[in-house]
């Protein structure tokens, strides 16, 4: 049942893939890499290993390639001074450098293992340059590989744990603002 699913989902993607290259997207193009992805993770899944391997390489080369790119020319399309990890990145760049995130962690989890701790690392890295939501997510697939590896697993997941508490004390101020906002609305009407 689950093999019947993966196969009309590798048909999909690549059948989407195909009608997005064919119309001109490019193969850079933060859609396609995502598809490319799924693709792997589907491959890995299915234990076809030299698949998986291909489409991770694929994803991961890609993005690397396209983010020195963005890095070396402004969005105008003029060369641009060397800018430091201060310099704000643009949207495109911050969902490419996401992306790239998730590449690492898929290709950790689902392929090389013996690299799976630098690749997680990276990943997490990566998060954190761009202050992803759900960095505690990958934090958590950092500790079970460390835990596997008797390194620093109870500092990663410390780490995690404040993430989450961060994001909780985040999300209650935000309610509590916005209740205040109602009942100060309601008190003017």
């Amino acid at each position: 049942m689950a093999n019947l699913a993966f196969v009309q989902a590798e048909k999909l993607f690549k059948a989407a893939m195909s009608f997005m290259l064919s119309g001109g997207t490019p193969e850079d193009d933060n859609a396609v890499i995502e598809m490319s992805l799924k693709l792997a993770t589907i491959y890995a899944e299915q234990n076809k290993t030299e698949l998986a391997e291909h489409g991770f390489r694929f994803c991961l080369e890609s993005l690397q390639e396209k983010l020195q790119r963005e890095e070396k020319v402004e969005p105008t399309g003029e060369e641009a001074e060397p800018t430091g990890e201060e310099a704000e990145p643009t949207e495109q760049r911050k969902d490419s450098r996401l992306l790239l995130g998730l590449c690492f962690d898929s290709r950790a989890r689902y392929g090389r293992h013996d690299d799976a701790l630098q690749l997680v690392q990276h990943a997490v890295e990566l998060s954190r340059s761009v202050t992803h939501p759900d960095l505690q997510v990958l934090l958590g697939n950092m500790a079970g590989i460390l835990l596997h590896t008797d390194q620093e697993a109870v500092h990663a997941i410390q780490e995690g744990l404040k993430e989450v508490k961060k994001r909780r004390e985040e999300v209650k101020k935000k309610e509590e603002e916005e209740e205040k906002e109602k009942e100060e609305k309601k008190e003017e009407d």
